[in-house]
């Protein structure tokens, strides 16, 4: 395969470090983007030290502006942008009679108008070159919903349907756009759900579902979507949930 440019938004979290070692793997230049920069130096250290050179941008994705200056920073230190991995996100659960209206719009900015937001600088140069692989990374709770998190499965849910609509647009020009919806996976963000929460979502199975899958799983799918020989692929959401939800 040859190597390309790739951009994973939020890839200092568990899912995005997996995700942005995979595509170094795959021989690609990858890029991310960061708002906290103490971290992400510290991050970035850690990644150079296991082998890894990611390029980092400062920039918020849930801002337009901030969006559009990261993506053209990231082509001018690396090139084009080939390979688009829309990863950023954040949670503010609570149910909904006390949800406010920060707690709705800080979700929907980060997980889905940051779609929009670094998908758009893109896009055009992908049309014009014939080639492009933009990849949302949903949720299961995107698809079956979740108490507490109608803010969070909103935004969610809204990737998909980006996803099949931009699928539709750049069939026949060699660009493909997909959905990843990840089950529970074993990162900070569920971690810190309460043990035995957890324990009663993988009872809800009859515990005989994995209670949770690990970062390099959908990794792993990203990579399959980004592949050369996944041309013919777009438009599909793939689910890796280890038995969770099943739906068609």
């Amino acid at each position: 395969m040859a190597a390309r440019v790739a951009l994973v938004t939020g890839g200092t979290g568990g899912i995005g470090t997996a995700i942005c070692k995979k595509l170094a793997d795959m021989g690609h230049k990858v890029a991310t983007n960061y708002r906290n920069e103490e971290k992400t130096l510290a991050w970035q250290q850690q990644m150079r030290e296991q082998g890894y050179d990611v390029t980092i941008v400062k920039g918020d994705v849930s801002s337009p502006e901030e969006a559009e200056a990261l993506v053209r920073e990231v082509e001018a230190k690396l090139g084009p942008v080939d390979i688009l991995v829309n990863n950023a996100g954040i949670t503010r659960d609570t149910t909904f009679h006390r949800m406010n209206p920060q707690h709705w719009n800080d979700v929907i900015n980060t997980n889905l108008n940051s779609v929009f937001n670094v998908t758009r600088p893109v896009i055009e140069g992908m049309r014009e070159r014939k080639w492009g692989r933009v990849i949302q990374i949903s949720s299961i709770n995107g698809l079956k919903g979740q108490y507490g998190q109608a803010n969070y499965a909103a935004a969610k849910a809204g990737m998909h349907g980006f996803t099949i609509s931009l699928a539709r647009e750049n069939a026949k020009l060699g660009v493909t756009v997909n959905t990843i919806s990840p089950g529970y996976i074993a990162t900070d963000m569920v971690m810190a759900v309460p043990e035995d929460v957890r324990a009663k979502i993988a009872g809800e199975h009859g515990g005989e579902v994995v209670a949770v899958g690990t970062p390099e799983e959908i990794a792993y799918g990203v990579a399959f979507l980004a592949d050369e020989q996944a041309s013919w692929i777009t438009g599909s959401n793939l689910d890796i949930n280890g038995g969770h939800h099943m739906g068609w």
